[in-house]
């Protein structure tokens, strides 16, 4: 008869078979951090999900503008401080820049942007903004709460990253150019690629969407001014009038895009901007306007910017009027096109389909939005953006982003968190270097 197996290795087997059980995904040597499903179920726990929702809706509350985050960044690194995650600050006044790992190559970048707009919102709810005049409208104070929530996932499990993960909490995405500001200061050296995620209105919940190559477009800001001569409305042959002038530019400008732009090279050339007189029987002195153009390509981008001025100035002077134009640089400045690594891309499609599963990772069509994510492909080797999903019919009507009527559906929040997570998890994994070396780099 065959001896007993001892006590100890007995409990042992029944170890392995339990764990082989509760994680059937992972092989030898296997963590967590290498099952984005896993991931995504931890961050659907009550506990952890209810903690992002209520970071979400404290920085609701209080909006802030570009470069005034003060108590968000505030928030941020209380919440820092308090999952024992090392950062530095400030960048660019108020952005924070945090490490989770080894402290050494390779390192990956996690991005959340933290401003808000200023309007008024109009949704009556318990945490609608405190501020008048300055609201939440674009989810940025979701997409800070999420990449929390992806610091905590990662912090769990620090001790089992292959490399550095570096999160960037960004002040002034919204035409403060807070990420070309971050560079500067030096935040993002040593990057090897950074993911940037973003909650959206019409992708459904636990969807994620992007797609490779161009996903938002370059953006630029203009304001001319058309200057004549004024008088009396009823003796318009003793004026120049600069309404009539600026009338015809505006017609002028929309056939760039119709007449001389590709139709297969999305362009767009929109004026927002008419102030002229104030009286019904005056021809003022000057017309003021002003707009923005948009371009996928950045040498569609750069002939838009050179035709606007040559348009404005040649057709107010066919009307005898004379023009200025400012392409406001200093106060907002040019966005390029946001551009998805073709290779991140495909890497993005795996995690994320073994996260949410294949059918719900999707394409997104490039959109004419501008993001100054984009500033970071100048700098970082490989860079994708992509969009989480939080859209359900059950919930009414949605409201787009920028609109005072904007809400979000919090469920979304678990889906960011772990997506964020994972990627920077795995991408470590796949990339990760040999053992440290004296005078490896290391992160500062």
């Amino acid at each position: 008869m065959a001896a007993a197996a001892p006590p100890l290795l007995l409990a042992g087997l029944a170890l392995a078979v339990l764990a082989a059980a509760l994680w059937p995904s992972l092989g030898a040597g296997a963590s967590l951090l290498d099952d984005p499903s896993g991931l995504l179920r931890r961050a659907k726990e009550p506990a952890f999900a209810d903690w992002m929702v209520g970071l979400r809706r404290r920085i609701h509350e209080n909006p802030e503008l570009g470069y005034e985050e003060f108590e968000t960044s505030e928030l941020v690194r209380r919440e820092l401080d308090a999952m024992g995650i090392s950062y530095k600050h400030p960048f660019a006044v108020t952005g924070v820049v945090a490490t989770i790992g080894t402290g050494g190559p390779p390192f990956v970048a996690l991005r959340a942007d933290m401003d808000a707009l200023p309007m008024q919102e109009s949704v009556e709810w318990e945490h609608k903004s405190k501020v008048p005049g300055k609201m939440h409208g674009c989810g940025h104070d979701v997409n800070v709460a999420m990449l929390l929530g992806s610091a905590k996932i990662l912090q769990e499990h620090h001790d089992e990253l292959k490399g550095t993960v570096v999160l960037v909490f960004q002040p002034a995405e919204e035409g403060g150019g807070g990420a070309q500001k971050m560079i500067e200061a030096g935040a993002v050296e040593n990057i090897d690629a950074i993911f940037g995620a973003h909650v959206a209105d019409s992708v459904p919940i636990g969807v994620l969407a992007s797609r490779p190559g161009p996903i938002m477009a370059g953006s630029g800001c203009f304001e001319a001014v058309i200057s004549g001569k004024g008088g009396h409305a009823a003796l318009p042959h003793h004026t120049i009038d600069p309404i009539l002038a600026a009338s015809n530019v505006i017609v002028s400008l929309q056939q760039l895009i119709s007449r001389e732009a590709d139709p297969l090279d999305s362009q767009v050339v929109t004026i927002g901007k008419f102030q002229g007189g104030g009286a019904f029987n005056v021809i003022p002195d000057s017309v003021t306007i002003g707009g923005t153009f948009r371009a996928f390509l950045k040498e569609s981008f750069n002939q838009l910017k050179q035709r606007i001025e040559q348009v404005i100035v040649s057709q107010a002077s066919v009307q005898r009027c004379s023009a200025t134009v400012d392409f406001l640089t200093d106060r907002i400045p040019f966005f390029p096109p946001t551009i998805n690594s073709p290779e991140l891309h495909n890497f993005f499609v795996n995690v994320a389909g073994e996260m949410v599963g294949s059918k719900n990772v999707r394409d997104r069509q490039p959109l004419m939005g501008a993001e100054d994510f984009a500033f970071y492909a100048e700098v970082i080797p490989s860079t994708y953006y992509y969009f989480v999903g939080m859209y359900n019919e059950t919930r009414g009507p949605q409201a787009s982003h920028h609109s005072s009527y904007f809400t979000v559906n919090e469920d979304a929040l678990p889906y960011g968190a772990s997506a964020q997570a994972a990627l920077a998890a795995r991408y470590l994994l796949e990339r990760q270097q040999p053992s440290a070396t004296p005078g490896c780099i290391e992160y500062k």
